[in-house]
């Protein structure tokens, strides 16, 4: 008895007791917890490890995989050549002219798709309509296309429609999917004629090319990168105000399906009656602010925008602008900056914007983004270069020759956008050096040069030098 209680004591005292346990049980977990909160890594478990692995590689492989996906799509793309040629651009133009304007067949000889392949062959020449017909052998004399275009064109309203119809024709899907970035400009070309029926027909301004004469268009311009497509255009008369100028063209975008996210207009823009109405549209807007006000002098500051222009810091401020009994605010941005040499000035320069509509966040946002509005002045540098020349008075005939340079504008844009375009992952690179829009235009005449045949040899009052009968034998 006394032996099995001393086993039984021994064996008792020979291991730990159940209160010793809970204590290291309870201190091993105070040291993981304690090892855990000092931010030693939690080490994985082998399964956990062999899962990690196993979803890198899996990762790594999807990786190579779309890789080489790619890889060949390129080759694929790469090892493709399409060819565009210059009576593809003819075709395309001339069947997107007919279906727009809708201009009726003259006669059995002379069709208006024949009428406008000779306009195409003139506006690539940047020439008038006589010498593109003299140039071109088969072609009908220049009175037939002048007696064709006098018979078939409607009057002003229906042929705006018309145009602006033709204009909006090619415009991406995905453009009227969001409001987009718009410009309203005027551009003037001189005239050192008469008026044909009405006096409005020639628009007054400061001279320029010797005149003060104009024939005034406005155009709705697309501000998008890649995209800059003339949305609208209207022909602008002597007193018309230029708040009726801006509504008609915003009308226009909005049939087009484009609206306005942003406005951005010219400093001949910059009235009462032009903010207002932007204002009752809801249309936001920057334009640069016209220098109105007095001018310092001893004793009397500077008031009104003048009192911003002699600002040599940037800041934000408001304006009131009074026009006879109406007024209206807008919101004044001050940007300043220093010349450095640039067009050999020194010294600091100051820009003044008034906006209204949105909330921009930086004085260089603002300059940065009224720059995006010199695009349109491109568009219309890029106009005369595919701009019919002629002499007539027909308001008509001046208004479908600019159209028609717009038009072949956008078909450039177009192509450039859908067909020359390379596509890639974030966006669409544009190859501009393939196709110049001198380079279409040179097209088109080669096209219409090979339709109807180019003249090679002209009648000499006199006998040429031998050397130049040599060279045409």
């Amino acid at each position: 008895m006394e032996g099995s209680m001393r086993t039984r004591k021994s064996t008792t005292g020979s291991g730990p007791s159940t209160r010793q346990c809970s204590q290291r049980c309870s201190s091993a977990q105070s040291t993981q917890s304690s090892s855990t909160k000092s931010g030693r890594p939690k080490r994985a478990s082998k399964r956990q490890q062999a899962l990690k692995r196993s979803r890198t590689k899996a990762r790594h492989a999807g990786q190579r995989a779309r890789r080489q996906q790619a890889f060949k799509l390129h080759q694929k793309r790469a090892e493709q050549r399409y060819e565009l040629c210059g009576r593809g651009i003819q075709g395309h133009a001339v069947e997107l002219l007919l279906t727009n304007l809708k201009l009726r067949n003259h006669s059995r000889r002379c069709s208006a798709a024949l009428v406008f392949t000779v306009l195409l062959a003139a506006a690539g020449q940047c020439a008038s309509i006589a010498a593109a017909c003299y140039r071109l052998q088969t072609a009908p004399s220049e009175q037939t296309i002048y007696n064709a275009l006098h018979g078939t064109l409607p009057d002003y309203s229906d042929l705006e429609q018309r145009v602006n119809r033709c204009l909006r024709a090619q415009l991406p899907a995905r453009l009227r999917r969001r409001r987009q970035r718009l410009a309203i400009d005027l551009t003037l070309i001189p005239y050192h004629g008469v008026p044909f029926l009405d006096p409005k027909e020639i628009y007054r301004g400061q001279a320029k090319h010797g005149t003060s004469h104009f024939h005034a268009y406005a155009s709705l311009y697309l501000v998008c990168q890649g995209q800059r497509f003339t949305v609208a255009l209207t022909w602008v008369q002597l007193g018309e105000a230029m708040k009726d100028v801006v509504q008609r063209l915003l009308g226009w975008g909005r049939r087009a399906g484009i609206d306005a996210k942003l406005l951005l207009l010219d400093r001949g823009f910059y009235s009462v009656a032009v903010i207002r109405y932007l204002k009752r549209a809801r249309v936001p807007f920057l334009m640069p602010a016209v220098a109105r006000g007095r001018k310092p002098a001893a004793g009397s500051p500077a008031s009104g925008i003048r009192a911003f222009q002699l600002r040599k810091r940037g800041g934000w401020g408001e304006h009131t602008l009074v026009s006879g009994t109406q007024r209206t605010k807008v919101q004044i941005a001050v940007y300043c900056g220093n010349y450095r040499g640039q067009w050999k000035r020194h010294g600091r320069y100051t820009w003044v914007y008034a906006y209204w509509g949105f909330r921009p966040g930086a004085l260089r946002w603002v300059a940065d983004t009224y720059r995006t509005r010199f695009g349109i002045e491109t568009s219309y540098r890029q106009m005369n270069q595919g701009r019919i020349k002629t002499s007539t008075r027909n308001p008509l005939l001046r208004y479908l020759y600019v159209a028609i340079a717009l038009i072949l504008r956008n078909v450039w844009v177009w192509l450039h956008w859908e067909v020359l375009s390379t596509p890639r992952r974030g966006g669409r690179r544009l190859n501009q050096a393939r196709l110049t829009f001198e380079g279409m235009l040179v097209f088109l005449v080669h096209a219409a040069e090979s339709q109807f045949g180019f003249l090679e040899r002209f009648t000499a009052e006199r006998p040429p030098p031998a050397i130049l009968t040599a060279s045409s034998s």
